[in-house]
């Protein structure tokens, strides 16, 4: 088994044909013997959160959108934050990025939003990904994903639609096993 993927952006590589993960970047935010779990972070629904979420939560109107997380568990809900203090036992999937599922953090979530809190970044993820024990090496090992380290403000600061592009891009780079473009091929 790879050393766990935890914290690590899983980026389609262009031949993933699947689906369920084309030209998709997942956040891996569990990986271990029993399997892996991960949340497409480039996958905006039609759904705004208050019109996916009012009828379990009093909350503000709000225009962002939900986001499908994967094909696994699609009526679950799952939210990536930066709020380190709701997240007591849960450790950090890479530094200042926490995913919660309970009703309890779903509620300070919305209570912090309706706050107007100008520090909590924040997703709202139905479903997620999941791949059984050593399903997910084999795919890399086939060259159906490359990894590249995750980093928090590269999921909230980059457009979902750009994350795939600039992803495959680092993560080309970090491996270099693809020749680089070159504004004049003709001198090699």
């Amino acid at each position: 088994m790879l050393n766990s993927l935890k914290g690590q952006f899983l980026v389609a590589s262009r031949k993933l044909n699947d689906l369920n993960f084309y030209r998709s970047v997942v956040l891996i935010v569990e990986h271990n013997e029993q399997g892996a779990t991960g949340l497409i972070v480039n996958r905006p629904s039609s759904f705004s959160i208050t019109n996916a979420l009012s009828r379990y939560f009093d909350m503000p109107k709000l225009e962002d959108m939900v986001f499908m997380g994967g094909p696994v568990e699609p009526n679950g809900m799952f939210a990536l934050h930066n709020a380190s203090d709701l997240e007591k036992s849960t450790e950090a999937i890479v530094p200042d990025l926490f995913m919660g599922s309970s009703p309890e953090i779903f509620e300070q979530v919305i209570w912090r939003i309706s706050e107007g809190d100008p520090h909590l970044d924040f997703r709202i993820f139905f479903g997620c990904a999941g791949w059984a024990p050593l399903q997910l090496e084999s795919e890399i090992n086939r060259m159906d994903w490359l990894y590249t380290p995750a980093m928090t403000q590269d999921i909230f600061d980059i457009d979902p639609y750009d994350i795939w592009d600039t992803l495959l891009q680092r993560a080309m780079s970090e491996r270099r096993f693809l020749p680089q473009e070159t504004a004049h091929p003709e001198w090699n």
